[in-house]
């Protein structure tokens, strides 16, 4: 291929749609692969992720299941989700395999260690949300129920609120990507960006206050991280910002003049 996508002989519209379709059918294959393989798992899997919430539900107290068939769906939903969340790798794959041969050379080689670190901080999202914020968090409702009040939380209503958050810090720690593209594509520079750090770190107090519970530690608990992240994305665009400038400056510095001949 070219190092220019308009070099190369273009597809018909016919063929870019056959070829979309296939990677869509490969995509849920591989999500139906995973959920068949992890279906009979679904009661543990659920388990597990309600273990957070268990560990501080009082003694003798149970979650309950307020629906006919949530015994049931919860788990079957949870699994899929898991499914979903488990096929990203090679989801983002047959995504980067339907837009690859449109990029120029330069793209590609930014676009495969940002594919890889997105999804790496997606997941990384999702286990500082279970391992760090689900017990600080949990632990805070459960001190905070009244007296006489049972806490026996609804199946249901728990999936879909953990559920939110994985995704909410999944991405949160997208941070560094997006501050990264900003900066490559030239929509904003650098020096911007520094400018803007305060209103930036004002942000990241402001999300973590309406994704974790009233209080200073948890808030802190996910600001902090946020603007750590901005921070490395910063400096990650700042020195590809760098290096190309002085590729162009290579490119364009004039060549040396031959020797004048002797008379």
């Amino acid at each position: 291929m070219s190092k220019n996508p308009q070099d190369d002989q273009e597809m018909p519209l016919v063929s870019h749609l056959t070829e979309l379709r296939t990677r869509l059918l490969r995509c849920v294959v591989i999500i139906l692969l995973i959920f068949a393989g992890l279906f009979y798992f679904a009661q543990d899997i659920y388990a597990l992720v309600a273990a957070p919430l268990r560990a501080y539900l009082p003694e003798g107290a149970t979650m309950i299941a307020t629906g006919v068939a949530s015994p049931f769906l919860t788990p079957f939903k949870l699994t899929l989700m898991c499914a979903l969340f488990l096929s990203m790798p090679v989801i983002l794959h047959q995504a980067w395999g339907f837009i690859a041969p449109g990029l120029y050379t330069h793209e590609k080689r930014i676009a495969v260690p940002l594919l890889i670190s997105s999804i790496l901080l997606f997941y990384a999202g999702m286990a500082f949300a279970y391992f760090v914020v689900f017990p600080i968090m949990f632990g805070f409702f459960a001190s905070v129920t009244p007296e006489g009040v049972a806490m026996m939380t609804d199946i249901g209503q728990y999936l879909d609120f953990v559920l939110t958050l994985f995704f909410a810090f999944g991405v949160a720690f997208e941070i560094p990507i997006a501050t990264f593209l900003v900066i490559w594509v030239g929509l904003v520079d650098v020096t911007t960006l520094r400018k803007s750090r305060p209103y930036v770190i004002v942000g990241c107090f402001i999300v973590g206050m309406v994704l974790t519970p009233p209080d200073v530690f948890s808030q802190t608990l996910l600001a902090v991280p946020m603007w750590l992240l901005f921070e490395s994305g910063l400096l990650a665009g700042a020195l590809v910002k760098r290096q190309r400038t002085e590729e162009e400056a290579e490119d364009t510095k004039p060549a040396d003049q031959p020797p004048a001949p002797l008379s």
